[in-house]
């Protein structure tokens, strides 16, 4: 493509963060935005300057001048709309997870397929400025050799929207998952998991899932590596954490125990803490300041989960920018739809293998 890209936006609670990065970027239009409630629909379209608005997802798939969907609507929509998306001939760029069903990931893969048309799930944790910190640290031999990979992501969901009420924890686990398995450059094979504690009965009655926490060991495909990757959301008392951890031969890295603290590099058995460099430089002009910032820059109108987040680390700008530029460049994106729906089966099979006491399972290799 030679012309800028023209994007709708879904959805705009947390999708309102990503407006004036596609505004700002060089070769993207924000041309678009959808949302069914009208009033917040005019509002932000005012706010923005944004006049192409809609209240329906159908309506707006028939847009012929719509290139690309950026879809940031509650989970239990991210399927569906993806699948028809694709289909209607839409490049898609959607939040996490990909899906909460190992058959819906492959729905959404097997219409990337059919389509063509490029899929990326927008996964902050592998754009965040730790990530790219450790990445740099990998690509430049200074790691060595890695050794274990170990993701936690722990959240009180409490006071969310109702469709997070008891949630099975690991079928929102990519936060924790995708930087390990992007880390190590490969995809999940096999899992064991156990579920621990109990959660309340009226939460653990929505989804038949009672656990407090699910911790899983995972092989890595084609690998000697394994990883550990645990996750909560309800009834743990713990400060907000969306952390990995590397192992390697000549050096390591462990995520700080406090948002307030930072984070230990290890060679040998001596460590110290390390401040991690801001990645604006990676994007172009316009955009830099939003590793920073927040759409509107004020605590009241910023979405929950960049407050809780820590703002993402810095990880928005790079997510828009990578889609639009595989678009531009006519690649896949990273993650792709392969890499996509194996982060996100890596947590939906844990979650089986808990339920079934857990055994080792396998999963799907969707290639």
């Amino acid at each position: 493509m030679t012309q800028k890209i023209r994007v709708a936006i879904v959805g705009l609670g947390f999708g309102a963060e990503f407006i004036p990065i596609y505004q700002n970027h060089p070769h993207a239009e924000m041309y678009a935005i959808c949302q069914r409630s009208e009033d917040s629909l005019h509002r932000i379209g005012d706010h923005f300057g944004i006049h192409v608005r809609y209240s329906s997802f159908e309506e707006l798939l028939e847009d012929p001048d719509v290139d690309a969907v950026h879809i940031n609507t509650p989970i239990p929509f991210h399927a569906r709309q993806s699948v028809a998306a694709l289909l209607a001939g839409k490049h898609v760029a959607c939040t996490v997870p990909m899906a909460t069903s190992v058959e819906d990931c492959r729905r959404i893969v097997e219409a990337q397929k059919a389509s063509g048309k490029h899929y990326m799930m927008m996964e902050t944790a592998v754009y965040t400025r730790e990530f790219l910190y450790v990445k740099e640290l990998r690509d430049s031999g200074k790691l060595g050799r890695l050794q274990f990979l170990r993701g936690a992501h722990q959240q009180e969901m409490s006071g969310w929207p109702g469709y997070w009420e008891g949630l099975p924890p690991m079928h929102y686990a990519t936060h924790a998952v995708s930087p390990l398995l992007a880390l190590a450059g490969k995809e999940a094979d096999t899992v064991v998991c156990f579920g621990s504690g109990q959660i309340a009965g009226n939460l653990a009655a929505k989804y038949g899932s009672p656990f407090a926490a699910e911790s899983a060991l995972v092989r890595l495909r084609d690998s000697s590596l394994a990883m550990e990757v645990t996750r909560s959301l309800f009834e743990i008392s713990r400060e907000y954490i969306e952390s990995f951890n590397v192992y390697a031969d000549k050096m390591s890295f462990e995520w700080q125990q406090l948002e307030r603290e930072e984070p230990l590099i290890f060679r040998g058995e001596d460590g110290e803490r390390v401040k991690i460099p801001d990645y604006a430089r990676l994007l172009p002009e316009g955009i830099r300041k939003y590793t920073a910032e927040g759409v509107y820059n004020a605590d009241e109108n910023q979405h929950l989960s960049f407050k809780q987040g820590n703002g993402h680390g810095g990880s928005h700008p790079h997510l828009a920018h990578e889609f639009i530029m595989s678009l531009v460049e006519d690649r896949p994106p990273f993650p792709d739809v392969f890499a996509s729906a194996n982060w996100t089966c890596t947590g939906l099979v844990a979650h089986e293998s808990a339920m079934q006491g857990g055994i080792p399972l396998k999963l799907p290799d969707f290639r």
